[in-house]
């Protein structure tokens, strides 16, 4: 194994191909292209110039940050590579801050993956404080006539 960590380096179709990997919701080729040259920040992994995992983050870069993806193919998982990824995310949003100022970085997983996320530091919620993270999805018409205003 041959590991190394690459920055903005990721190709849409390679990205398609690690999310398919996983079991993820696929995209089209044009999502793929945007989602990753809309990144404040993506951090592939590779063996041997193949890609077998990678991070991405998402935000405003001042207040918040979303770690939006952190994929590992399964062959690579237990070998550090995921904690590699996420320690770089948390890096370059660390980066991002001037003295004495704070952010959140935030993220939503796959169920099971909490003791994981909460290894490298990350709180589950609900808390007493915070409330839990939620989602919606949002799907395009078939056609133009079938939008609604």
């Amino acid at each position: 194994m041959q590991l190394t960590y690459t920055e903005g380096d990721l190709r849409p179709e390679e990205y398609r191909a690690l999310r398919e990997a996983v079991g993820w919701d696929p995209f089209s080729e044009r999502q793929a292209a945007l989602a990753l040259r809309n990144s404040l920040y993506v951090l592939s992994a590779r063996d041997g110039g193949r890609p077998i995992g990678m991070g991405r983050l998402v935000g405003d870069g001042a207040t918040i940050c979303y770690v939006q993806d952190l994929i590992v193919l399964p062959a690579y998982r237990r070998a550090h590579v995921g904690t590699a990824l996420l320690r770089a995310l948390e890096r370059f949003a660390r980066g991002l801050l001037d003295p004495g100022e704070t952010m959140r970085l935030c993220l939503m997983c796959a169920r099971g993956r909490e003791p994981f996320y909460e290894s490298c530091g990350f709180i589950a919620r609900p808390t007493p404080t915070l409330g839990p993270g939620m989602i919606r999805y949002l799907y395009a018409a078939q056609s133009r006539e079938e939008e609604n205003p």
